[in-house]
């Protein structure tokens, strides 16, 4: 990560998340990664968005970081559970207020009828909470994937890239050398 946020010019966070329904049908996007420790990585959203109602419904994901500057990725399996809302309150307050004044507007995955319909609920939250405090919607949260595989790809010359991947077993990491 801090070889990525030195080189990439936008978002070295940003990752894709895969989920998928409990009927297994598929879905990814970008999201921006806030916090990776010993426990894994953590990421935010609109409990009420497309994703969070996935994650309800099965909570295994996949994650991938590509650094296309650095010609490197790292890919990520696991299954994700809430973060608690002490860690996700501290997040909140950490943005942007007018990304917290966002979250309370967004009513994210949900169909609007134009974007005036965003404007206009920015402006009214904006005049809600004044110079106010904002605190974390209800609607709010984290999501924290603890990982069972990482894989770390590297690009190297004439497609034989180099592969390692770490499972987590029983005795604790393992880890193998892939095939390109």
């Amino acid at each position: 990560m801090a070889e990525a946020e030195k080189s990439e010019p936008n978002d070295p966070n940003a990752m894709s998340l895969a989920t998928a329904t409990k009927d297994g049908v598929p879905s990814v996007r970008m999201v921006l990664l806030k916090g990776v420790d010993e426990r894994g990585f953590v990421f935010y959203t609109n409990l009420n968005s497309r994703k969070a109602g996935e994650l309800a419904e099965n909570s295994n994901v996949g994650l991938c970081l590509h650094w296309k500057s650095l010609r490197k990725q790292v890919r990520v399996e696991g299954a994700v559970e809430r973060v608690s809302d002490e860690e996700a309150d501290a997040y909140f307050q950490s943005r942007a207020r007018v990304s917290r004044i966002g979250a309370w507007a967004s009513r994210q995955s949900q169909e609007m009828e134009g974007r005036f319909e965003l404007e206009k609920r920015v402006a009214e939250y904006t005049a809600k909470f004044g110079v106010g405090e904002i605190p974390r919607p209800d609607f709010w949260g984290g999501f924290l994937v603890r990982p069972r595989a990482i894989e770390f790809w590297s690009d190297q010359k004439f497609r034989l890239h180099d592969r390692i991947v770490y499972k987590m077993t029983d005795e604790g990491w393992q880890t193998t050398r892939l095939f390109p």
